[in-house]
């Protein structure tokens, strides 16, 4: 007679938790932008190329940055909203809310996740002489984590969520080249394209929650100006999104043709976007907001990248 043994039971562990709940594949919103932003300032040979063995060192510190700088803002998000997502219907399944894991792992998670990017911004001053990004590496994290609490005084939220994504190129760009790049006007260009782009397309994500935000006393463009006013202000974002994009490809003279078949592809995206929205409605924003802004990011980044390194 045998006994059977009970099948384990499977436990997701910490990582795998908040890492589903923080959606990673949106990494893909400023990820593109931050090797975009690193590249553009790249350190070259005297006979122009790219000098890899230097910049693959700079590249790997950049990613594991945004990697933690990102999970950092995430967790952020996650713990100051756990009360606030409990009670949407739509969010009350995230991690923290649901009470799947305790606050205490998540802000463990911060913890590590913060000394992690600070520790790398020093690696930046040790290993490549550029102290830059040890310098501003608490106000950065600062800034990003600052988003998660504007919705409850402002219904400008979508802009400083953009303002914290729009920090990736240029963020990315000093950790390369220094706090001289920042003159470059393309750079602060490409961070406004980034900032409108984001403030418009989150704008239209908020719309799921508008009937919510406004019995729960939050703030949002939806909220506050309802769903018709709310898509007018996301196409005025994206129009000022287009002229900083049409204005990089102006005034940075190491873009050309490539990078101009990119931006012409993310105009023809954004309007589909909005084209959805309009014909599908409430039924279109996964798409609007996932699907075609993900294809934005990444048809800038390569376009991009092929015309500075060619």
């Amino acid at each position: 007679m045998t006994t059977q043994v009970p099948a384990a039971t499977h436990c997701p562990s910490t990582i795998t938790l908040i890492a589903r709940d923080i959606k990673l594949a949106h990494s893909v919103f400023a990820l593109p932008f931050a090797v975009l932003g690193a590249f553009m300032v790249a350190p070259r040979h005297e006979s122009g190329g790219v000098n890899w063995s230097r910049m693959v060192g700079l590249l790997t510190l950049v990613l594991v940055c945004m990697v933690a700088a990102r999970t950092w803002a995430m967790v952020v998000n996650r713990l100051a909203d756990r009360d606030i997502d409990a009670a949407n219907p739509r969010t009350k399944g995230r991690v923290f809310a649901s009470g799947a894991l305790p606050t205490k792992a998540g802000l463990a998670t911060l913890a590590a996740c913060a000394a992690l990017f600070l520790a790398v911004c020093a690696l930046f001053g040790v290993f490549f002489g550029n102290w830059w990004p040890a310098i501003l590496g608490a106000p950065v994290l600062a800034w990003i984590a600052f988003y998660s609490f504007t919705k409850r005084f402002t219904w400008l939220c979508h802009i400083f969520l953009g303002g914290a994504l729009a920090a990736s190129p240029l963020a990315a760009a000093i950790a390369v080249g220094g706090i001289d790049v920042l003159s470059n006007p393309a750079l602060w260009l490409l961070a406004g394209m980034v900032l409108l782009w984001v403030a418009g397309f989150d704008a239209i994500y908020a719309l799921q929650d508008l009937d919510f935000d406004r019995q729960a006393g939050l703030n949002s463009i939806p909220a506050r100006f309802g769903w018709r006013r709310a898509n007018t202000l996301s196409r005025i974002m994206h129009a000022g999104a287009i002229a900083c994009l049409v204005s990089v490809l102006i005034v940075e003279p190491m873009f050309g043709v490539i990078f101009g078949v990119g931006v012409a592809a993310a105009v023809a995206l954004l309007v589909y976007e909005h084209m959805v929205l309009t014909r599908r409605g409430a039924a279109g924003i996964p798409m609007a907001f996932f699907t075609l802004n993900g294809m934005v990011s990444v048809l800038l980044g390569i376009t991009g990248l092929i015309d500075v390194l060619v």
